[in-house]
């Protein structure tokens, strides 16, 4: 296994390139400045520059990595097509090369309640909307797929709650750490349970935890 992580210098990517390292799977991660990203990333990280709207330089970074995972989002800002250009065309551009190489496995960060259009967070330039639009061009590629979509994000790494796991359009409120997202991500890679599903996350105080294989599996 090769990894080639887009996001990986964001909240997420940065945990799901760690969690990648410490199982020992070679990670090229796709950033926009080598220089920067240095000094955010394990030292055993390869470092690939582009931008995910630019497909020839994510097929010169993409190239010999065998699984893609990816935790993109547009930046807060004041531009209204970032979620349009970054969380769509981005997702696609990601999408098309990882098809043109023959990438076993995609692994993609979205969020909760992105099929609800008249959600609050739609209020900023769409985002919720254009995120599930690339989930369902994820889907169609006909590339083996995860989709993760998490709860509010918390930066508590040390948060004890267990992880709740259920199908799309099940969850619609709650919150979980990223390190649990990326903890979930990089055990969909190994898991024959999580091929080919859209799966909803948050952690809960009173509930059992219980290992990734079951969590997947309970989700149909």
């Amino acid at each position: 296994m090769k990894a080639f992580v887009a996001g990986a210098t964001g909240a997420t990517g940065s945990k799901i390139v760690k969690q990648l390292v410490s199982r020992g799977v070679p990670v090229v991660a796709f950033v926009r400045n080598a220089a920067a990203a240095r000094s955010q990333l394990p030292p055993e990280v390869t470092l690939a520059e582009g931008d995910v709207t630019d497909k020839d330089s994510i097929r010169r970074a993409m190239a010999g990595c065998t699984v893609l995972l990816s935790a993109t989002g547009a930046r807060p800002g004041f531009d209204p097509t970032a979620p349009y250009q970054v969380d769509f065309e981005g997702t696609k551009n990601l999408v098309d090369v990882a098809k043109e190489i023959g990438i076993e496995h995609v692994v993609m960060v979205s969020s909760l309640c992105v099929s609800r259009f008249f959600h609050p967070l739609n209020l900023f330039f769409l985002i919720l909307y254009w995120k599930h639009q690339a989930e369902a061009y994820l889907q169609a590629s006909g590339l083996t797929y995860t989709i993760v979509r998490p709860g509010g994000l918390k930066e508590d790494d040390t948060d004890g709650r267990a992880l709740i796991m259920a199908p799309a359009d099940t969850l619609f409120e709650g919150s979980v750490s990223r390190q649990k997202v990326a903890q979930t991500c990089v055990e969909a890679l190994y898991l024959p349970q999580a091929r080919d599903k859209i799966v909803e996350i948050v952690a809960q105080e009173n509930a059992n935890p219980q290992p990734y294989e079951a969590l997947f599996a309970g989700v149909a």
